[in-house]
């Protein structure tokens, strides 16, 4: 079986005056401009190339499949889901993700993170932590991206702001967020959640 033979023109060959001059090229990408400029202007507003959205009071709604900011999945109680088995750090590949883990006192549950963190200053968005954990604990269906910092240290998630955002499809209505013994982000508002969300209610942890 032979391949398609491609004739490539030798460097040294003489180029006409035609491509010389570049002026029909030139000509070229100026209509394409120009037939894009007018489409926009007068074309039907669901056909053009480009549309103006007036942000922040008008917002684009991202798509379903859109790899929003993270959120860690709580169980009915309130605790997460994670059993701390690094799984999703271990699969990041910007290595965004450090977790330090515990005994849980669940006995039906053999370990529990102490700390979970995410540097979204690191995060790719690559989706891979999703794919890895195998309780479903971690997801990236809040439908929104992550917010602009002007402090590197408010990059990093914990524990606290990563139960607190719910899902694109979820309500307001979720457990109540359980703040371990060694959870070091606690605060009234969590970090990175929507404006206007309603402030954590902490609940005592039994090794304070």
């Amino acid at each position: 079986m032979t391949g398609k033979v491609i004739n490539v023109r030798e460097r040294d060959a003489e180029i006409g005056v035609y491509e010389q001059s570049y002026f029909p090229e030139i000509a070229k990408g100026i209509g394409i401009t120009l037939k894009h400029i007018f489409k926009n202007l007068l074309g039907d507003k669901n056909k053009k190339y480009t549309r103006t959205v007036s942000y922040p009071e008008q917002k684009v709604e991202y798509p379903e499949r859109f790899r929003g900011q993270h959120r860690l999945v709580p169980r009915e109680d309130g605790t997460p889901r994670c059993v701390a088995c690094f799984m999703c750090s271990t699969a990041c590949p910007a290595h965004c993700i450090a977790i330090t883990a515990e005994q849980s006192d669940d006995p039906t549950i053999e370990k529990r993170p102490a700390t979970f963190e995410i540097d979204e200053l690191k995060c790719i968005f690559c989706g891979y932590c999703v794919e890895a954990c195998p309780e479903d604990a971690i997801r990236m269906d809040t439908g929104y991206h992550t917010s602009a910092f002007t402090n590197r240290a408010d990059a990093v998630f914990g524990k606290a702001d990563l139960l607190a955002q719910l899902g694109r499809k979820e309500t307001s209505n979720a457990a109540s967020v359980y703040y371990g013994a060694h959870e070091h982000r606690a605060r009234e508002a969590p970090q990175g959640s929507p404006e206007g969300a309603a402030p954590l209610q902490k609940i005592p942890d039994e090794h304070q």
